[in-house]
């Protein structure tokens, strides 16, 4: 008998084929295998939510080879991943063989596994089932509501918002989440407060440290001691003061371990103990998964890792029980199994928490079968699983209460301290924390009321209150989880969309929302403040889990959304832009007119004095304009702070005055535009321009001072004559970076410091070794270099490209993400990068849409498909060839596909 099995990865088919023997053919699909085209019409709301689906010109080679592979088989076996995706799949899967005739009477069979092991996948296939129908239903109302979301609120933003280039579903409420904090950053204020604290000592000459709690009997918080002159005074009443103690009080309790990883808990806790990024994390977690060769078989080392779930299988939570009594001893197992539930709001995967597939694999023995990164995720998931079934960890807090006298005056002090009276779980595993915060964990010495205590030196200090963090990818990814915002297959692509539209960038691992950013969270606040509601993203989210249910049948629920949605998005077809300014410029004043401090009007120019600085729309996005114009051409980007964007410093607006040049006195400043600050010298005579020079990567136009000014201003700089050609060779700054030139014949320099320093003799050399190496003209520019691959060997560099930054090894060159820092970008980042470029081959790219004509012979004719563009709201004439062009350029979509709108 033959036996076909589908599974979604090549590394997993090879695996499984060992596994079941000559009867079975394990093919691939690569993830999905058809998706909604990227144009109108591809989600049908008037005829009941009706889709069309376009297979990928990847993926029909795949298709069929699977149906070449039917022809005489006696069963099929769909056995992709063990969530709302993985059953989709299958059913996509299913459908197209089904179209192509080769099903007939072969009977269809579902089977999942949580774990790539032999006893997994042989006691799955004993255990078949059907495609779950309510499933598969959940999957199709997320990508339908994903869809109607994004091709109909984008083109509103693009036509009411320039610049804008997306909305989605879930994308816009997490991108509001970091725009929201930011605005909490900026409405922060400063608060000055003071601590003090007394080193004492016992008579048995221990010391400790002990601080002020209250004076007088008043008791005072964190807070309450605002300002030197109080502290002053608390502090005077301590000098020379008797103290004792008033009361110790010591309370035995127990710390337990946390819960075994999901999704959410692992990315995390990565990002904390190893600084992975999400995205690094899943796909170390995929290849744990898939296996690696130990003692010539391929093992699965972890359970499958998109879950919300935080239970074990009984016979995994017995292994791990076991290796606990056998490693470390009775005393530290549990005196019974843990059972835990998921506390994260909608959680409903049916998964078991990632775990280890067999606690008897310590991460020591296998270390040597993986790479570096691979080895220290292992470790963390083994180590938390391990501890998950541990005793808890005994602990003894003790605080001690001080009184402190001086005449009538008392001041109360208190000294906290903890002690580990059994370490339990701790021997293994602590959970790491995002902010750190001070904490009173040392051990206090033996005390007991009415002890004298000896008093030595006070400390008084003075501290300001800060404001709250931004997010990290892991603080993101937590909060959308406590909302209910998103599931675990989405989060890293959700993250990864709002960088690549450039909406957010990283900046030390913390969330910065752009400018284009904050726009679009502020239209959408003002005119779709609905749909962009924690509460609502996180109702209709448990409206999805109830379809997955069978509860709710998924056309009514978006029959339900879309009433509302499109009356919304049919209420703004009037809308003025004049009504879009008026709202962003008070919905984002704080931001974009921050308070000078001086108590004038932030929004006066600071050109002409008289006028009122408003939002203004242009080709290129929105920038800050003055209302005299034509007669003032005073602009500035929306906001441009200093170097790192710290909270709090101070934004650079209007011109700062640098000095005199030397030479012709005219004035040098510091300008801001529409597309960053530059210098000028001296302002505009009649139709001649002054001279300009924008302010490159190293110089902070916040602090730049007169000489550099100067020099950069001096560009481009004559190097020489060519001793051949007898023409000049100059040296100057770029689009692309610092260059030399010679006859039309560019060769990039390595930095901007380059530029002033290259003598003749190199820039001839550079000059011939362009001519001689040939090709592009501009030789991309090596940014940084990295060193060799860990595992490939040959160097990884960055380098400055056409159409941006780039990670290069060999003939491999992959884009750095939109607004990624090539000066931060670390091996690990660059190894993930050129990883999933190599997925492709070198020099290719992502599978692409069906071809135009292919795409047309499954959808509505073009006179129709006008129309649909035209109801939309996109432009009459050019929607279908748009529309088109969007569907090649846009990705074969994979597990990330409901992100991705």
């Amino acid at each position: 008998m033959k036996h076909v099995v589908i599974v979604e990865s090549p590394a997993k088919a090879k695996t499984i084929n060992k596994y079941l023997g000559g009867n079975y053919e394990v093919l691939a699909s690569y993830g999905h295998v058809r998706d909604l085209p990227a144009k109108d019409g591809s989600v049908r709301p008037d005829d009941n939510f009706a889709m069309s689906w376009e297979v990928d010109s990847k993926a029909a080679k795949r298709l069929s080879d699977i149906a070449a592979a039917m022809k005489g088989a006696d069963r099929l076996i769909l056995a992709t991943d063990p969530d709302r995706e993985g059953e989709a799949i299958s059913w996509h899967v299913l459908e197209v063989l089904r179209q192509k005739r080769v099903m007939k009477d072969i009977p269809v069979e579902r089977v999942v596994f949580n774990a790539i092991t032999k006893q997994s996948v042989t006691a799955a296939m004993a255990n078949p089932r059907q495609i779950d129908a309510p499933l598969v239903d959940a999957y199709l109302a997320r990508r339908a509501l994903d869809y109607l979301v994004g091709f109909t609120l984008s083109p509103v933003l693009w036509r009411k918002l320039p610049g804008a280039r997306s909305a989605g579903r879930v994308q816009s409420v997490a991108l509001r989440l970091v725009c929201d904090r930011e605005s909490e950053i900026e409405a922060f204020r400063k608060r000055e407060y003071w601590s003090i604290a007394v080193n004492l000592e016992t008579p048995r000459h221990d010391r400790f440290v002990a601080r002020v709690v209250g004076a007088d009997g008043k008791k005072l918080g964190r807070l309450d001691i605002p300002d030197e002159v109080s502290a002053r005074a608390i502090h005077a009443n301590l000098e020379g003061a008797t103290y004792r103690v008033a009361s110790v009080e010591a309370k035995p309790t127990k710390r337990n371990p946390w819960a075994p990883f999901t999704t959410s808990t692992l990315q995390q806790e990565a990002s904390r103990k190893l600084g992975f990024a999400a995205a690094r994390t899943m796909q170390i977690a995929q290849r744990l998964y898939e296996g690696v060769e130990i003692g010539g078989e391929t093992v699965g080392l972890i359970t499958y890792m998109r879950t919300d779930g935080v239970q074990m299988a009984p016979e995994a939570i017995s292994a791990v029980r076991a290796t606990i009594a056998r490693s470390f001893g009775d005393r530290y197992l549990h005196q019974a199994p843990r059972l835990y539930q998921t506390k994260a709001k909608n959680a409903q995967e049916a998964h078991e928490a990632i775990r280890p597939t067999d606690p008897n694999r310590a991460p020591d023995e296998v270390a040597r079968y993986l790479d570096g990164d691979q080895a220290k995720l292992y470790e963390l998931i083994w180590k938390r699983t391990i501890a998950s079934q541990m005793a808890s960890a005994d602990i003894e807090r003790t605080t001690a209460e001080i009184l402190a006298t001086r005449g009538s005056a008392e001041v109360q002090l208190r000294a906290t301290g903890q002690v580990v009276k059994f370490d339990g779980f701790l021997t293994l595993y602590s959970e790491g924390r995002d902010d750190e915060e001070d904490e009173d964990g040392g051990r206090l010495p033996p005390l007991a009321a009415d002890d004298p205590l000896k008093g030595h030196e006070i400390a008084t200090e003075q501290h300001f209150t800060e404001p709250p963090p931004r997010y990290t990818e892991a603080t993101l990814i937590k909060k959308m989880e406590e909302l209910g915002i998103g599931r675990p297959s989405t989060y890293t692509a959700t993250l990864s969309v709002l960088r690549d539209r450039g909406y957010v960038r990283l900046d030390k691992k913390r969330l910065i929302p752009e400018d284009k950013g904050r726009l679009v969270t502020a239209f959408l606040q003002s005119f779709f403040e609905r749909y962009v509601e924690y509460d609502f993203t996180a109702d209709l989210e448990e409206k999805l889990d109830r379809i997955s249910a069978g509860e709710l049948s998924w056309q009514d629920v978006l029959r339900e959304f879309w009433r509302d949605f499109s009356a919304q998005v049919e209420g703004t077809r009037e809308l003025r832009v004049s009504e879009v300014l008026d709202k962003l410029n008070d919905l984002l004043g704080p931001h974009i007119f921050p308070d000078r401090g001086d108590g004038s009007d932030p929004r006066v120019c600071p050109l002409c004095g008289n006028g009122k600085l408003s939002l203004k729309l242009g080709k290129f996005g929105a920038f800050v304009g003055c209302s005299n114009y034509p007669e003032c051409r005073y602009t500035r980007q929306l906001a441009v702070a200093g170097e790192g964007d710290e909270p709090g410093k101070e934004a650079l607006d209007g011109n700062r005055v640098l000095g005199a040049d030397p030479e012709t006195g005219l004035e040098i400043s510091v300008r801001v535009g529409r597309f960053g600050p530059y210098l000028q010298l001296g302002e505009a005579v009649g139709d001649e321009k002054p001279k300009r020079s924008n302010i490159p990567r190293g110089f902070d136009a916040a602090t730049i001072g007169l000489e550099d000014a100067l020099r950069l201003l001096s560009l481009p700089r004559e190097v020489g004559l060519h001793p051949e050609s007898g023409k000049p060779i100059t040296a100057g700054l770029g689009r692309y970076g610092p260059f030399v030139l010679h006859d039309g014949t560019f060769a990039n320099l390595e930095s901007v410091e380059d530029v002033f320093t290259v003598g003749l003799n190199r820039a001839v050399t550079l000059i011939a070794e362009k001519k001689e190496g040939g090709g592009r003209r501009n030789q991309p520019l090596l940014m940084k270099a990295l060193g060799d691959h860990p595992a490939e060997g040959g160097p990884i560099t960055i380098r400055a490209g056409k159409f941006g930054p780039y990670v290069n090894h060999g003939k491999i060159n992959a884009t750095l993400p939109r607004g990624a820092d090539p000066e931060k970008v670390t091996m690990a980042e660059a190894v993930d990068l050129i990883a999933k470029k190599a997925e492709f081959g070198p020099g290719k790219k992502p599978a692409r849409a069906a071809p135009r004509k292919a795409a047309a012979a499954k959808t509505k004719p073009p006179v129709k498909a006008k129309a649909g563009a035209r109801k939309a709201g996109a432009k009459p004439a050019m929607a279908p060839r748009k529309d088109a062009t969007a569907a090649k350029k846009a990705p074969a979509r994979r597990k990330t596909s409901a992100a991705e709108v």
